[in-house]
C-alpha cells in the first residue's frame, strides 16, 4: 500500500493556477496518492511562517504562486532553513518575461482571479440576455441591469447582445399596439428602462429588407406599410412621453456601439447620482 502524501499550495490569489499545474503533473504519477491543502490570499510573512511550520513537521511539498519578489525570496530562505521541498510556479516565468520585456512586473496579487471574474460575469450576462430576448421570462425582470423597450426592428436584440458583452444583464421588451405591457415592467426601478425609437421611413426600409430576406415576393400587409409603420412609431413615442423616466434613444442610422455607449454613460451617471443621494441621506 503506497503512502498518501500531502501537497500544500500557497497563493496570493485563489491558487487555481498552482492547483491546475499540480493536477497536470499528477497524471504522470498515477500510482501515487496525494491530497492537497490550499492556502489562498497569502500576503504576509506570518502566514508563510505558519504554513512552513506545518510542512516541516510532515515533510510536505509546497507549491506556490506568489508575485511579490520579497515574499518569494522569503519562501526560498525558509526552504533552506526549514529543509522543506518547494516549487515556485510563477517565479521563473516572471523573471523570463521581465527580461524579455525589459520591464519589472506589476507584482499585484490576484489579478488573474479578477480577470476570470470579469469573464464569468460577461458569460452570465450573455446567458441572461439570451434567455430574456423578445419579452421572454419577464417574471425575472428585476434581475436585469438594463431593460430595452421598442417596436419591432429597432435593434433591441443586437443592442441587448452587444451590451451583454460588456457584462450587463439585458431584457428587451417588444412594444405591440393593443398588447398590454408586462405588469412587472412597472414594478422595477424605472431608471433601468431605456426606450428605442426610429424614423418611420428608415423603419419601413428595414422591414421591407427583412421581408425580402425571408423570401416574400411581394410586400403586402401592414408590417412594412408606411402608414402602419408611422402609426406604430407615433404610438410608441406617445407611450414614452407618458413614462417620462424612460430616456429615449433614436437608433436611426446609428451604430450599435454609439447607442450602447450612450446608454452605458447614462446608466453610470444614474448609479453615481443614486450613490451620492444615499450617502447624503445617511449623513443627514
Amino acid at each position: 500500500m503506497t503512502e498518501k502524501l500531502k501537497i500544500i499550495i500557497i497563493s496570493d490569489g485563489t491558487g487555481e493556477t498552482a492547483t491546475g499545474v499540480c493536477r497536470a503533473v499528477m497524471t504522470q504519477f498515477k500510482d501515487r496518492e496525494v491530497y492537497f491543502t490550499r492556502y489562498k490570499n497569502v500576503r504576509t510573512k506570518d502566514q508563510i511562517d505558519a504554513i512552513f511550520e506545518e510542512a516541516a513537521i510532515h515533510h510536505d511539498l509546497i507549491v506556490y504562486t506568489i508575485v511579490s519578489v520579497e515574499l518569494r525570496q522569503y519562501i526560498q530562505d525558509l526552504t533552506r532553513t526549514k529543509h522543506v521541498r518547494t516549487l515556485d510556479v510563477l517565479g521563473p516565468a516572471l523573471t523570463s518575461f521581465s527580461n524579455y520585456f525589459e520591464q519589472e512586473p506589476s507584482a499585484e496579487p490576484g489579478l488573474l482571479h479578477a480577470v476570470n471574474d470579469d469573464y464569468f460575469k460577461r458569460v452570465e450576462a450573455m446567458e441572461f440576455t439570451l434567455n430574456h430576448d423578445d419579452g421572454r421570462n419577464t417574471e425575472s425582470l428585476y434581475l436585469a441591469d438594463i431593460v430595452l423597450v421598442g417596436i419591432s426592428r429597432t435593434s433591441k436584440t443586437p443592442l441587448s447582445v452587444f451590451l451583454s458583452l460588456h457584462g450587463y444583464k439585458v431584457v428587451n421588451i417588444p412594444l405591440i399596439p393593443d398588447t398590454p405591457l408586462p405588469p412587472d415592467l412597472f414594478k422595477i426601478d424605472q431608471r433601468k428602462i431605456f426606450a428605442l425609437t426610429i424614423d418611420p421611413m428608415a423603419l419601413q426600409h428595414i422591414r421591407k429588407n427583412r421581408l425580402t430576406r425571408l423570401g416574400a415576393k411581394e410586400i403586402t400587409g401592414d408590417y412594412a406599410n408606411i402608414n402602419q409603420v408611422t402609426n406604430e412609431v407615433e404610438w410608441a413615442n406617445q407611450l414614452f412621453k407618458e413614462n417620462k423616466r424612460w430616456p429615449v434613444f433614436n437608433v436611426t442610422e446609428k451604430a450599435l456601439e454609439e447607442t450602447a455607449a450612450e446608454i452605458i454613460k447614462l446608466l453610470s451617471m444614474r448609479k453615481n447620482n443614486r450613490f451620492k443621494q444615499e450617502k447624503s441621506d445617511e449623513e443627514t
